[in-house]
């Protein structure tokens, strides 16, 4: 039953992200981008804070421990994050505007591959580049999917939303870069479902994995929350605060607020069902 409850959680999160962004950078309400990134960085703090660190204090690990591995998780995405911009800025020069990658990797398998810009639409390899990327991450979104639903199956609900949450803008700058490089707005929808596919391939691994390491299990859900708090502060919410008016701002703090209450909106549903 939970290994079903997995690779359901993670084809809707994986294959479920890149449809709604496909419906919004090919549709009448690609003008709200900016709103997804707000949406997206509230719904994956209150994940991180409401729910993934509470379960993982929960349990008979140390405090101590929990909260090393929290700091070690997010000086971690830092390093990383330093060195793919300087590898990136050595091997692409500075003309590359906003189009740059932050990646994002841990022990266990999970990498994030953000692009926000379209300048990699410039490069020959771009598209083979952003749908590797792509199914890095995915993969190591299955992974954290799973560990979730293997503490509670009410976390993994919650989990795979905030995935699909804040995957929406990342996809549809692939789905950018995809169409500039020529290919058709099918294909291009096509190849990134393919690459959303491989979250439940790594539900199945982090399922399996989770399962022989439940003692691990609580530093698993401090890495994810780490991983989630470092791509809101460190990614999202940076794109927020430029060019701002007071209706911008307002708008922003709406929904972020929307994001935050849709996570807690989906526990309290979850809450009862479980």
């Amino acid at each position: 039953m939970t290994l079903l409850a997995i690779l359901v959680g993670t084809l809707v999160a994986g294959i479920g992200s890149v449809w709604l962004a496909a419906w919004l950078s090919f549709g009448v309400l690609s003008r709200y981008t900016q709103h997804m990134l707000s949406l997206a960085a509230g719904a994956l703090m209150a994940t991180s804070f409401l729910h993934l660190l509470p379960e993982a204090f929960e349990s008979q690990a140390g405090a101590h421990e929990l909260f090393l591995t929290l700091l070690v998780g997010l000086v971690f995405f830092f390093l990383l994050d330093k060195a793919q911009l300087w590898h990136h800025g050595h091997e692409h020069g500075h003309g590359h505007g906003h189009g740059h990658g932050h990646g994002h990797e841990h022990d266990h398998g999970h990498s994030h591959e953000h692009r926000h810009g379209h300048g990699q639409a410039d490069l020959p390899k771009g598209q083979w580049a952003v749908l590797a990327g792509d199914s890095v991450h995915c993969f190591g979104d299955g992974i954290l999917i799973a560990s979730a639903f293997m503490a509670d199956m009410r976390l993994g609900v919650i989990a795979a939303l905030a995935v699909l949450a804040h995957e929406i803008p990342h996809h549809m700058g692939d789905l950018a870069v995809l169409r500039q490089g020529s290919s058709s707005r099918h294909a291009a929808i096509v190849k990134v479902s393919m690459a959303g596919a491989i979250t439940a391939l790594g539900g199945a691994l982090g399922y399996m994995l989770v399962d022989a390491l439940r003692d691990w299990l609580p530093f698993f859900l401090v890495v994810a929350s780490s991983s989630f708090v470092y791509v809101a502060l460190a990614d999202l919410i940076p794109q927020l605060q430029k060019r701002l008016s007071a209706q911008e701002t307002a708008a922003q703090i709406l929904w972020l607020g929307v994001g935050i209450g849709m996570v807690v909106l989906v526990s309290a549903v979850a809450g009862h069902q479980h």
